[in-house]
């Protein structure tokens, strides 16, 4: 099942040449675990709530690899070139079945909520 790594970044102005080299070099150490980018440094349209900082999505094919991506010797080289200029959080996320049916989500939600009271 798809997973995916959502980062929420709060770049500061201007830029440390260290978070231009992690770019340049990210996507080499993405490609043996099947990750690509959906997402990255592209403007927001926000439909609700406040919006700061910046989002970067990243796709794998599943969430060991994702894992195995962010723990591997090559990106754990490279980590600290972002992490040390650019605050933010980075989160993995399992992603849902093709089939995935949010009525059955609700109704299992439902369940456990009036279970409680």
């Amino acid at each position: 099942m798809t997973a995916y790594a959502l980062a929420h970044m709060f770049p500061q102005s201007p830029l440390h040449e260290d978070v231009f080299v992690y770019i340049e070099r990210i996507q080499d150490t993405m490609d043996p675990f099947g990750g690509r980018f959906l997402v990255h440094n592209t403007p927001a349209e926000v439909l609700e709530g406040p919006l700061d900082g910046g989002y970067v999505l990243l796709q794998f094919p599943d969430i060991d690899k994702a894992r195995a991506w962010y723990a591997s010797d090559a990106y754990q080289a490279i980590m600290r070139m972002r992490s040390d200029h650019i605050p933010g959080t980075l989160v993995l996320l399992q992603g849902v079945p093709e089939n995935y049916d949010p009525a059955t989500t609700a109704k299992a939600m439902r369940a456990a909520h009036q279970g409680q009271g």
